[in-house]
């Protein structure tokens, strides 16, 4: 795999885990972030040896604190559109894996970071996990998804709460509107995170990658071409050896062992 000078990259049983590697920048999401990251997501998704991503952040204080302010303040109106245009393609590369993902939220989540995190399938935070979108503090918008996955995810209202008042959230609230899935003390963070991919791994891996073809697709359509894709999805996976194996063994009242190829 290609070396990458502000992202590091492991895997190990199925589980891939990718670092946002800035921690003298709380991680700040820049023009060589996004561009490593672009490519990297490129090779994670044809990589068969990884079958859930976890993706976090360096250090204790930050999983990703916002975009690069430095980079991004002498932008004129063509820069800024071409870096929220390639920011909002790296994330929904990391949105459309697949193979699901997991944000192991490890700090402050602001910003892009939150935007990262919003693109990930789930989300586990660790007790100082703060997340915002302050952008319009900086007299700007959300840029990298965080206005449209912001008001999928904790609905509209509260979405444009967060957005026009800048307002930094803690983990207990992030929780209570579905913004976090778990929280978990700091020092368990990543055990949570494997914990939560181990029991993914476990499950038929095509129903998986048709499970989230699905939920993502399917949120955007109509409910009845909705269904329709939902039933040729479950349809197409009785041609497959994964159904097969996990159908007989439960007749058989064994435990499956799925093909990871």
């Amino acid at each position: 795999m290609t070396k990458y000078d502000t992202l590091k990259f492991s895997k190990s049983k199925g589980i891939g885990t990718l670092t946002i590697n800035r921690p003298k920048n709380m991680n700040a999401l820049n023009m060589q972030v996004l561009r490593e990251l672009n490519i990297i997501l490129e090779d994670i998704g044809k990589d068969e040896a990884v079958q859930v991503l976890i993706v976090t952040g360096s250090g204790e204080k930050a999983f990703v604190a916002g975009a690069d302010i430095n980079e991004m303040k002498d932008k004129n109106a063509s820069e800024g559109r071409e870096f929220s245009t390639f920011g909002n393609k790296v994330f929904s590369k990391l949105e459309n894996l697949r193979q699901p993902s997991i944000a192991a939220v490890n700090g402050f989540a602001l910003g892009g970071g939150c935007e990262l995190a919003m693109a990930c399938d789930v989300r586990i935070g660790a007790e100082n996990a703060k997340f915002g979108q302050p952008e319009v503090g900086l007299g700007i918008i959300p840029g990298f998804g965080g206005t449209q996955r912001l008001s999928r995810i904790v609905g509209l209202s509260k979405a444009k709460e967060l957005i026009y008042t800048a307002k930094t959230v803690n983990a207990e609230e992030a929780f209570n509107m579905n913004l976090l899935n778990k929280i978990t003390e700091s020092s368990n963070l990543m055990a949570e995170a494997r914990l939560m991919a181990q029991s993914i791994i476990k499950q038929a891996p095509l129903a998986i990658e048709a499970s989230k073809i699905a939920i993502n697709h399917g949120y955007e359509m109509d409910l009845s071409h909705a269904l329709e894709m939902e039933a040729e999805l479950f349809g197409g996976l009785f041609a497959t050896a994964d159904q097969k194996e996990g159908m007989t063994a439960f007749t058989e009242k064994i435990k499956a062992v799925f093909n990871r190829q």
